[in-house]
């Protein structure tokens, strides 16, 4: 499957992604901030945090801007769950606004600075808004779900640009190395497990 593939059907299948991430941030309560993640040593304040600003960071690639490292580390506010909600419609408008599929886009937190096509940032961005609005779920003991449609392609994106193998071992990687899964667990299951979280995490 070409990359072109991520033009219609990522795009379709972008904004409720990132809207569900919207409604499991904006239901955080004043006392869950505190909560360790899935993500290993971030809290829920600091995994949201770097939401907004890896929001704020593909919007400003998705708009042609050739931002530095410092870009990505933007200042948060006092109301994170309203930053994170105008960060999502920032991004969402960024990367459905006419002509920037056609981009070559800047990420400079990603493979120590890359250049790529704004479709495979696209996906990028879908993989990682299902896994993180599944980590913050997780987190403050909320259910999210997504559709099989979303799964089955951020699993085909996953498998194609994040494949398990030597990079996912190494320190601060952004995924861990693939868990087994059986094939019996749900498809969401599969897919973190794949992606090295432990799909249980919430249940320990």
């Amino acid at each position: 499957m070409t990359r072109s593939w991520l033009a219609p059907r990522a795009l379709h299948l972008h904004p409720d992604v990132v809207r569900r991430s919207v409604d499991t941030v904006g239901a955080i309560r004043d006392d869950q901030w505190d909560r360790p993640t899935p993500c290993a040593e971030w809290t829920v304040a600091q995994l949201v945090a770097h939401m907004i600003r890896e929001n704020r960071g593909f919007a400003a690639a998705a708009r042609g801007e050739h931002t530095g490292p410092a870009d990505w580390h933007t200042p948060i506010g006092a109301d994170p769950r309203a930053e994170y909600a105008a960060s999502a419609r920032e991004v969402t408008a960024a990367f459905a606004a006419e002509g920037a599929l056609d981009r070559t886009v800047w990420l400079p937190l990603i493979r120590d600075g890359i250049s790529l096509p704004a479709r495979q940032a696209l996906g990028f961005h879908l993989l990682d808004y299902v896994v993180h609005g599944w980590d913050v779920a997780a987190a403050i003991g909320r259910p999210v779900t997504f559709t099989d449609e979303v799964i089955a392609a951020v699993r085909e994106i996953a498998e194609r640009d994040v494949p398990d193998g030597p990079r996912r071992h190494r320190p601060q990687a952004t995924f861990a190395p693939a868990r087994p899964a059986d094939d019996g667990v749900p498809p969401l299951d599969r897919l973190l497990a794949f992606l090295g979280r432990d799909p249980a995490w919430s249940r320990r």
